[in-house]
């Protein structure tokens, strides 16, 4: 029997108008909020200091959105790009219409806008996608699209 390898998709294997629903979900938790705040060195009081959060209009630290936007592109990886992307070409379009709190979790789905064979580059294509995340209870809490530098099918030729 052959070995499976679990990868992305190629080029010609994106459907525009499909949505993929990447699952599991992640529970944010406290952790990730000070780990990724710290690391990126977003010294931002919502994100760190409870009691100052808790004076602001929605009472408790919000997550980094930032982390939100990360987690819903990494969520994508495994059935959309791994072994698959040759370059990130850009995010746009980016939004967060809902807060995502400590102890919520993000759900990803992402939807195939656009796939077509480069101009420039043989064998490779560019690939546009929405991710959208949303909480338990179904608000969107992020939003971006997504344009990305795929590989086509492998050949003898490329």
């Amino acid at each position: 029997m052959s070995e499976i390898v679990q990868r992305g998709l190629y080029l010609e294997e994106f459907v525009v108008g499909a949505v993929y629903a990447h699952r599991p979900g992640r529970t944010a938790t406290d952790a990730d909020n000070v780990l990724f705040s710290s690391l990126t060195m977003n010294t931002q009081a919502l994100h760190l200091d409870a009691a100052f959060a808790a004076t602001q209009p929605f009472g408790r630290p919000l997550m980094n959105s930032m982390w939100t936007l990360a987690t819903m592109v990494g969520a994508s990886v495994a059935q959309l790009t791994q072994g698959t992307l040759v370059a990130q070409l850009g995010l746009d379009d980016i939004s967060f219409p809902h807060p995502l709190f400590t102890g919520d979790t993000l759900y990803t789905s992402t939807e195939i806008l656009g796939a077509r064979p480069s101009s420039s580059r043989r064998g490779q294509g560019v690939v546009t996608m929405r991710h959208t995340g949303r909480n338990q209870d179904g608000d969107v809490v992020a939003q971006a699209t997504r344009v990305a530098l795929m590989w086509a099918t492998p050949t003898e030729e490329t």
